[in-house]
């Protein structure tokens, strides 16, 4: 009975001496880089893709070593079922377990898409599919999805004056609508809700305010006039009087050559606001900050012209006879 023992401790003592050289191996293995190359190249893991087929895929890039070990750490920790798809910048001297809890994070390589302020949405759509993101059709199609527009909370046919400019960072296979909800949801960060108890003084709702925003996005050259131009848009709604904003008839304008005609201010649209009184019937482009804070808090003056002086600044006047004297100066060089 004694040697029974003696023998099943021994083995028991073999056990745990070879279970302990195997996890103290499996966990130096988990900390320690497969090489010192820090060169980092893009991985991209496929949904679906088995475990051991990305194992296999990472050890073939020289990202990892031993497949079989990284297979089992993915194992232990839990992480086999949990890996999340995309593109991921990867490299060897990163240790296997951190580059296990960058594909479970979902810590994907994401690619820059810059919007400036003062473009439509045509012009998004271009920076779009020119990123690699979407087809500019697709883009449009759920840009001016009436019922998509709604559920974000906008009173309007289209997202256009609602996809902030700014810079975001996407992954590569990312949708359409999550494109657009993320500029809508910045939108919606940046329009304060003090904003929107201000333009009760006018009667402005959110949509008028984002249209007039646009309109002084659009005219404006010199960052420190908006609020000036704003007062002469004010003004001119106060008095009832056309806004005549050439931006506005050219947004109405399919293929608009840079020309802007006697024939396209004559022509009657519900954007041409030489004909038609008040605003257009919606944004013309997507404001930034600075031109949506103009729209609602215009600069006190009793300006209600202004023209161009071919420097990006303007001229601003009160009364006709004073505008027509600028349009001589500035525009007609007499």
């Amino acid at each position: 009975m004694g040697k029974r023992l003696l023998f099943l401790f021994i083995v028991l003592f073999i056990m745990g001496v070879v279970c302990t050289l195997f996890f103290t191996d499996l966990w130096l293995y988990a900390n320690k880089p497969a090489s010192a190359n820090s060169d980092e190249i893009v991985i991209h893991i496929k949904s679906g893709r088995p475990f051991k087929a990305t194992a296999k895929l990472l050890h073939e890039a020289g990202v990892i070593q031993s497949p079989f070990r990284f297979n089992l750490i993915a194992r232990i920790k839990g992480y086999d079922k949990r890996l999340q798809a995309g593109e991921y910048l990867l490299s060897g001297s990163m240790s296997p377990l951190k580059v296990l809890e960058k594909l479970v994070n979902g810590e994907v390589k994401l690619y820059k898409l810059t919007i400036p302020e003062g473009f439509n949405i045509f012009q998004i759509a271009e920076l779009v599919t020119e990123a690699g993101f979407a087809e500019k059709t697709d883009f449009l199609k759920l840009a001016t999805d009436a019922p998509f527009v709604r559920e974000k909370g906008i009173q309007a046919e289209t997202f256009e004056g609602y996809l902030f400019p700014d810079t975001y960072f996407f992954p590569k296979d990312i949708s359409v609508k999550k494109i657009i909800a993320t500029m809508v949801d910045r939108f919606w960060s940046v329009f304060k809700p003090e904003w929107k108890k201000h333009m009760q003084t006018y009667g402005f709702t959110v949509h008028q305010a984002v249209t007039l925003a646009s309109i002084i996005e659009k005219e404006t050259g010199v960052p420190a006039e908006r609020r000036l131009i704003s007062s002469v848009f004010h003004n001119r709604l106060k008095k009832r009087m056309r806004l005549e904003s050439d931006p506005t008839v050219i947004y109405a304008i399919k293929d608009f050559d840079g020309n802007l005609t006697r024939k396209h201010l004559a022509t009657r649209t519900p954007y041409n606001t030489y004909r038609i009184r008040g605003l257009p019937a919606g944004p013309i482009a997507n404001p930034g900050r600075e031109s949506l804070e103009a729209a609602i808090y215009p600069a006190d003056t009793p300006y209600i012209y202004f023209v161009s002086k071919k420097d990006k600044t303007h001229q601003f006047s009160t009364n006709f006879k004073d505008h027509n004297k600028a349009v001589k100066k500035y525009q007609l060089n007499r």
